[in-house]
Formats: C-alpha cells, sequence, structure tokens
C-alpha cells in the first residue's frame, strides 16, 4: 500500500489543527524564527525529492547484473534468433549482457511457466507473442493468464501466416477457396506445424468468420508442412512467407492469402484477409515482456535501451541477413496486439 502522501501528488498538505492557523498558532522556535518565508520553498522541495528518490532506489541502480532473456524454443528458429540479435546489441544500452536461455517444450509455456514463477526484479525476461501467449492458452488451462499476468515491453518483429496451394490448385483466390469448402464442408484438407500452435488457430478463426470446415492434419513443423503440400498430400499449408520462399520461386507453391494488416514485403502481390472482407488478423509476434509486477521504472528503463538497440543500425543489418521483419511496437500496443488476437482464438476454440 502507498503512503497517504502518494495521494498529494507531490504538494504538500498542511495537517495542522484549524487553531494552529495565523492569530492562534504558537511562537515558533529558535531556529524557525530565523527561517524566512522564501526558505521554506526550497525546504519543501528537498524533502519531497528524498521522499521520491527514496522509492525507486533499485531503479536508479538497475540493472546491476545481467539480465536472463527466456526463450520457449529449441535454438535457431525466428524466436531465438531475434533474441539473440537483439540481446547482443542490447547490452551496451543497458549497461550490462542479456543471457539467452532456451528453455523449450510444450509450444513455448515452459518458458512461459518459469518467467512467470520468477522473481519481478526486472532480471528475468520472456520472449513471447506467438503461440505460447495467444494460440496455446486457448487450448489448455494454465496457472497464469497469458495477457493479464505479463507486462509487454516492446515488439520487435512479426512473422507473418499465409495459406498456401500447389500451383496446379483449382483455387486461383482466397475467395475461390472459400466458396469451395464451403459448398464441400470438411472435404479439404490443411496441415499446420501442430495442434493448438498459430497455424492451426489461424485456420479455426478463419473457420469461424467464414462458415467454411476444413480436416485439419498436423504435422512436426514448418518443413514437413510444405513438403506433404508441395508433394499433394493435402489441399493447403498453413506457413510464413519466408518458410515458403523457395517453393514459391521455384514455382512449386503459391499463396492465396495472408492473414495480417497489410501485404507482405515477401508476397507484395498476395492479398491480405482484411482486404478481402474477412475480418482475420493473426500474426506470429515476437517481442519482451516482464512478469506481472516489475516496477514501472525498470519497465521503462529497458524499453528505451531495447528501442535504441532495435534502431542501431548493427541490429538492423543482423535482422536483415537473417531475413526478419522488424514492426516495433511499445509496450501497450503489443499488449492490444497480443490481446486481439488471444480473443479471437479464444471466440473460436
Amino acid at each position: 500500500m502507498q503512503p497517504e502522501i502518494s495521494r498529494s501528488h507531490g504538494s504538500c498538505i498542511s495537517t495542522g489543527k484549524p487553531e494552529d492557523r495565523a492569530g492562534s498558532r504558537p511562537a515558533r522556535s529558535g531556529a524557525l524564527r530565523r527561517l524566512r518565508p522564501r526558505h521554506y520553498g526550497w525546504l519543501v522541495a528537498l524533502a519531497c525529492t528524498i521522499l521520491i528518490g527514496a522509492l525507486p532506489v533499485g531503479a536508479q541502480d538497475w540493472p546491476t547484473k545481467p539480465i536472463e532473456v527466456v526463450v520457449g524454443y529449441p535454438p535457431g528458429g525466428g524466436t531465438d534468433m531475434i533474441s539473440r540479435a537483439i540481446s547482443d546489441v542490447g547490452a551496451k544500452y543497458l549497461g550490462q549482457p542479456l543471457v539467452v536461455n532456451n528453455k523449450p517444450g510444450a509450444t513455448g509455456i515452459i518458458g512461459s511457466q518459469y518467467v512467470f514463477s520468477s522473481k519481478p526484479d526486472g532480471y528475468t525476461l520472456l520472449v513471447a507473442g506467438g503461440s505460447e501467449t495467444v494460440s496455446v492458452p486457448n487450448f489448455k488451462t494454465l496457472p497464469f493468464n497469458p495477457i493479464t499476468d505479463f507486462d509487454p515491453i516492446i515488439r520487435l518483429m512479426i512473422e507473418r501466416i499465409g495459406f498456401y496451394v500447389r500451383t496446379d490448385s483449382p483455387w486461383k483466390s482466397m475467395k475461390d477457396f472459400v466458396e469451395d469448402a464451403k459448398k464441400n464442408p470438411d472435404k479439404y484438407t490443411y496441415a499446420t506445424s501442430g495442434v493448438g500452435g498459430l497455424h492451426h488457430a489461424t485456420v479455426m478463426v478463419t473457420e469461424k468468420r467464414t462458415g467454411m470446415r476444413l480436416t485439419h492434419v498436423p504435422h512436426k513443423g514448418g518443413a514437413e508442412t510444405l513438403a506433404a503440400l508441395a508433394g499433394g498430400h493435402v489441399n493447403v499449408a498453413m506457413a510464413s512467407p519466408n518458410e515458403a520462399y523457395a517453393l514459391v520461386q521455384g514455382g512449386r507453391v503459391r499463396c492465396l492469402a495472408i492473414t495480417s494488416l497489410t501485404r507482405s514485403p515477401t508476397e507484395p502481390n498476395t492479398p491480405f484477409m482484411r482486404e478481402l472482407g474477412y475480418d482475420v488478423y493473426i500474426e506470429n509476434q515476437k517481442g519482451f515482456v516482464y512478469p506481472k509486477g516489475v516496477p514501472q521504472p525498470i519497465r521503462q528503463k529497458i524499453h528505451d535501451a531495447l528501442k535504441k538497440a532495435f534502431d542501431d543500425p548493427q541490429f538492423k543489418a543482423n535482422a536483415a541477413k537473417m531475413q526478419l521483419e522488424l514492426a516495433y511496437l511499445n509496450g501497450e500496443d503489443f499488449r492490444k496486439a497480443m490481446k486481439s488476437m488471444f480473443d479471437q482464438i479464444g471466440e473460436s476454440v
């Protein structure tokens, strides 16, 4: 509980009794008598400065040791790559190393649980925004709420999601596919990288909002998903433009639609769902969040340092080499974007 003085918003409120006002106030002591009215202002300012400065001492000193960056996936993937790229550059703006710690398992939930249970002192960050945040928690009961039990700090990148078909597919557009699928419920199959993941959830949202019904064929990863499509084993595959790039360039598959709010730089001729009149907005976002309870001054301090790292030419060059699509959002806008996706999926599961 904050002390009562915090409600004064920095002003000093007299607690003297009415009879102590001018005319009935007892004589001042010698020390106080020697103080002239003009001295009171700086005394009050000094007192308030001491009080205010005493509150965030930890924030003023922070960080005094390395900061752990928890990645809920194995090394080598997009989540891991963006984490290491920003951590390498961010250290020079924070004055302490950012140490990536991979804790894979349960589609990112192992890492999320670890950070949720950590001390809210600013030394444990979670890379979040994807399946572990907006999708998986809608499929199973967890001891935490991914939206309200964490405080977003910064969004760094997005990975778009597309509906891919073979180049010889009879559907020339997303509208063709939706209309055909609505007339033939459960006839057509789609591949994703697993049950409960973001790609699976994206199709469920699309089914809910278009009225079509498809049959899910889960696989163990993006490579298997696209191989199943290229081999003619499924009708549709959910993938990111980067994952599908080689097959698209090779003329083996094409994209019907993207589920972002804008067209993809990798697929500039492919429309996005809202452009076609379908209210579907799902992206694989990646950014940093804290467990609830980290003091606001620390949250602001790390945001500012990471934003400087985000704008650093070295980071941008490294991200470009890895073909990562950077997309900054501040903490509050990152929360809104995650909640939008979390709610869409929750309504469709």
